[in-house]
């Protein structure tokens, strides 16, 4: 599939629809951020990502292992592609590159999600060849089952089947089982049923931090 006709995976900046300049602001916040930085882990992708960085989990789990945040909220596979080619990769070399993206591509198809997706995996292949992409799943969204439940997990299955023969990539479950046997997800877990509270951090992150943690040993010099 050709970026041309997937708006998923053609490089889009963000509309200014606040009329804020904040999302500019941001992305070249991030540029000049990763000048005289030299981390190991790089977390991109969207809000997941952004308020990770505000919890005690950021500080415990990932901190210590010399990680930047490039997360902003409200961001799809198209705006962090644009990012991503737009200097936020020029200035570091990260062993492993944590993307969480996809769940904001609102009015796509599995199909174009997954192809946004991939299209950031080779983006950051072509610029940072000798770094990981390590792609954590979309979670499951809304209080009760939805169509949105549905497109994020077959956005899932077909991002697996897309990186299973690539060695640079590899892809992360992150759902611990917040959809309970009713269908639903609780308050406690998602206070919106969409961002994670700190408890439901605790419980994604651990994981995440002892997978990073061997992917990180495996890319020592």
């Amino acid at each position: 599939m050709s970026g041309d006709s997937n708006p998923a995976a053609t490089p889009t900046p963000c509309q200014d629809i606040q009329g804020d300049g904040r999302w500019m602001s941001l992305h070249n916040r991030f540029v000049s951020d990763s000048k005289g930085k030299e981390p190991d882990v790089l977390f991109v992708g969207d809000s997941l990502i952004q308020l990770l960085h505000e919890f005690e989990v950021w500080r415990k789990l990932f901190s210590p292992l010399h990680a930047l945040n490039f997360g902003i909220g409200g961001d799809a596979t198209q705006h962090v592609l644009w990012r991503l080619i737009n200097g936020e990769l020029d200035y570091i070399s990260p062993k492993v590159v944590v993307l969480w993206v996809g769940t904001n591509n609102h009015g796509q198809t599995p199909e174009q999600i997954c192809g946004g997706i991939m299209a950031i995996i080779n983006v950051i292949h072509q610029k940072l060849p000798n770094s990981h992409t390590l792609v954590l799943g979309l979670l499951p969204r809304g209080k009760s089952p939805n169509p949105l439940r549905e497109r994020n997990a077959s956005v899932n299955a077909l991002v697996q089947a897309e990186v299973a023969s690539l060695s640079h990539v590899s892809f992360l479950n992150m759902d611990p089982g917040f959809v309970h046997s009713d269908g639903s997800i609780a308050h406690q877990d998602m206070y919106d049923y969409l961002h994670l509270t700190p408890h439901a951090y605790q419980r994604v992150c651990e994981p995440l931090h002892e997978h990073l943690k061997s992917l990180l040993e495996k890319h020592a010099p």
